[in-house]
């Protein structure tokens, strides 16, 4: 089956209001291009160097998404071409973030990720944290806070993933009360391929697909 196919029968499952980033990470030009003459302009990238790599190549119009773990010192190869950064975790990696945007001259988007499932080999600030992160990130003008993102622990189990899920919105819900001038909660990025529709059902708005799309990822090609 074609990709065009494949993300046509991702787009056909979307509950309303829902944003699909098409994970085109380890995938090839041709790949993106494929599914961008379908239409779709949100794909996610994990790699700075891989991203970068691919903007210069592709059309303009894209809306590119970072989605991976976000190293200090590669925030330096980032411009107002990344639509999105989802995994902003820590002040440290905020001021830097905010340091290259007010140098380039724009305001980055971004969203703070929550190590939801409490997992050492994820990113993410704990939730007791969030409060603290969200304070520090309000200092800085050149971010623009956008909402949240998490990845849950791997389950396939239905109730597992919608119970981490529900945590995540309900942590959600409460931060949206408290808007501000660079701090808005309009994005709950959650859900991935094998559990984008359990994320759907507990309140996610906008969800990370690759490999029902692009298939199963060759992690030989484009390191």
């Amino acid at each position: 089956m074609e990709i065009k196919d494949n993300l046509q029968q991702v787009l056909d499952t979307l509950k309303p209001g829902v944003t699909l980033v098409a994970v085109s990470k380890t995938k090839p030009e041709e790949a993106i291009v494929e599914a961008y003459e379908a239409g779709h302009r949100d794909f996610g990238e994990n790699r700075v160097q891989e991203l970068v790599g691919k903007i210069d190549h592709l059309p303009q119009d894209i809306r590119w998404h970072f989605i991976g773990n976000l190293q200090r010192n590669k925030v330096k190869y980032l411009d107002e071409r990344i639509y999105l950064i989802h995994s902003l975790d820590r002040a440290s990696l905020a001021k830097e973030i905010n340091k290259n945007a007010k140098k380039k001259g724009f305001v980055q988007k971004v969203l703070l990720e929550v190590n939801i499932g409490g997992e050492e080999s994820k990113g993410g600030t704990p939730p007791k944290d969030l409060p603290k992160l969200i304070e520090a990130v309000q200092k800085l003008p050149n971010l623009h806070v956008k909402g949240l993102m998490a990845m849950i622990p791997e389950t396939s189990d239905l109730e597992e993933q919608k119970k981490y899920f529900s945590e995540m919105a309900d942590i959600f819900k409460k931060q949206k009360e408290k808007t501000g001038p660079q701090y808005e909660m309009e994005i709950l990025s959650m859900g991935m391929s094998g559990d984008y529709k359990a994320a759907m059902d507990c309140g996610s708005t906008m969800v990370r697909v690759g490999s029902a799309i692009f298939g199963a990822r060759d992690y030989g090609e484009n390191k």
